[in-house]
């Protein structure tokens, strides 16, 4: 299916910058010689709200994570149809496009876009076109304004758009063929997802049997008198956290008494993800001198979140000066205790439930004095080390794997981006596989087991020979 592609035998040179060939058969027309901009507004309000997302295209609000501003009443919204195009104005640019799948709603701001009958343009091979990469260059050119977020597509200037279009079969044959190709891709890529989800699993699984019951399975356990937690070795302690740990949590930003006199970066509650923390462009807040030593961090110390998904937690490993919100906890080590094996515990116990509020929700914040009373399960630090160092041993090689399969997959993404490309702009011919391939149905076309190797494909690198 993808081994066996050949360009078109004849082809014509065009002048248009995102194309520069085009099989002979296919013919080149301005959009508003295919479509008609299309205006119905709503009557009653009460039909379902569309968006449309860059990634999916026109899908239903409900389906998102939208949480802009809801109109109060959907009256005089404009409608749109299944087959219709829609065109987000403001973003077009960055692919806010799509032919829907739907009737309903959509906004006032939005373009819609009927195929004219007759005209020989079936919607399925719009929608590939208009979201393909190299189409995406008409929609920026097309797109004006004085800022990048606040580019702008007219109907005029959209409908004076260059289409190329092959005849009504070669379309139906590329329809098909991408349907195939993109489901076989898909369901490569869910399978690579899958297995990342279960390296993860088993890395989780192995941190959990080491930070609860330590390195040697012939130790006398001992009940730890914690529900979430269970059996520990005798020799361990069992503490709460305020006897291990110092805890401080950061400054509270006051915009109105920012003065810019003291200005330190500062890592704020989404900066901080489990293990890692973002250090690129952060934010500055006034810290005097005399506050480092309560609202700034060095290295060694965790970081705790105090709201959000409560308890993720990351260890500072850099040095210079930077402070810390108070959407965080700083934890600082009292003696000997090694933050690592603490950022491997909290994660074990979130896992477990250790911030449950005892509902079917955690916690909405946790506390400072929630977080000091919480109690875990201590080994020497000694023995914490070496917890440490064994379970990186033992999860070094799943990391590895899980970073390569990720590359694996966005390998083929990028293949499934060229890959509608080229079929779509006339570069692959696809009719003879299309042929061969069973007709569309609603049902999967392929068993939940399949996978692709990346073989399969055509390697980016010989593409460009």
């Amino acid at each position: 299916m993808f081994r066996d592609l050949k360009p078109y035998p004849h082809a014509r040179d065009i002048d248009l910058p995102w194309l520069q060939s085009l099989p002979l058969s296919w013919r080149l027309a301005r959009a508003k010689e295919v479509l008609r901009s299309v205006d119905v507004r709503s009557v009653t309000g009460a039909e379902e709200l569309l968006t449309v997302s860059s990634a999916r295209g026109v899908v239903p609000r409900s389906s998102t994570n939208v949480t802009m501003f809801q109109a109060g009443t959907y009256v005089g919204h404009k409608l749109c149809w299944p087959d219709d195009l829609v065109i987000n104005s403001l973003w077009a640019w960055a692919n806010g496009l799509g032919v829907s799948a739907h009737h309903g709603i959509v906004s006032t701001a939005y373009g819609v876009y009927r195929v004219i009958p007759g005209s020989g343009l079936d919607s399925a091979f719009l929608h590939n076109l208009v979201r393909s990469v190299p189409f995406k260059w008409e929609l920026q050119y097309r797109s004006r304004g004085v800022w990048k977020s606040r580019l702008q597509m007219t109907h005029d200037r959209f409908l004076s758009a260059p289409l190329p279009i092959p005849s009504a079969d070669e379309q139906a044959a590329i329809v098909k063929y991408l349907a195939h190709a993109h489901a076989r891709i898909d369901r490569a890529i869910a399978a690579k997802r899958k297995l990342i989800v279960l390296l993860d699993e088993q890395k989780q699984a192995i941190t959990h049997d080491a930070v609860t019951r330590g390195l040697d399975p012939s130790a006398p356990l001992t009940d730890s008198g914690i529900p979430w937690l269970g059996e520990i070795p005798a020799h361990w302690q069992v503490a709460a956290l305020r006897f291990k740990y110092d805890q401080t949590l950061g400054k509270m930003l006051d915009s109105k008494r920012i003065s810019g006199a003291h200005q330190v970066p500062y890592l704020r509650n989404t900066d901080v993800q489990w293990g890692r923390i973002n250090t690129a462009d952060l934010p500055v807040m006034d810290i005097r001198e005399d506050e480092y030593e309560s609202y700034t961090v060095r290295k060694g110390d965790l970081l705790v979140c105090e709201g959000g998904e409560v308890g993720r937690a990351a260890i500072w490993r850099n040095d210079g000066l930077i402070g810390f919100q108070k959407a965080l906890h700083r934890l600082r080590p009292i003696g000997d205790e090694d933050p690592e094996f603490a950022l491997l515990a909290l994660r074990a116990a979130k896992r477990l439930g250790a911030f449950d509020t005892g509902r079917v929700s955690t916690i909405a914040h946790l506390t400072g004095e929630q977080l000091r009373a919480s109690r875990f399960a201590w080994p020497p630090p000694d023995e914490q080390k070496g917890i440490v160092a064994d379970i990186r041993a033992k999860t070094a090689k799943l990391d590895g794997i899980a970073v390569r399969v990720m590359r694996e997959v966005e390998l083929l993404r990028e293949f499934r981006t060229r890959l509608t490309s080229d079929v779509v702009t006339g570069q692959l011919d696809v009719r003879e596989i299309a042929a061969t391939l069973p007709e569309l149905t609603d049902e999967p076309l392929l068993d939940a087991d399949h996978t692709i190797d990346l073989e399969d494909l055509t390697e980016p690198e010989d593409a460009d020979d």
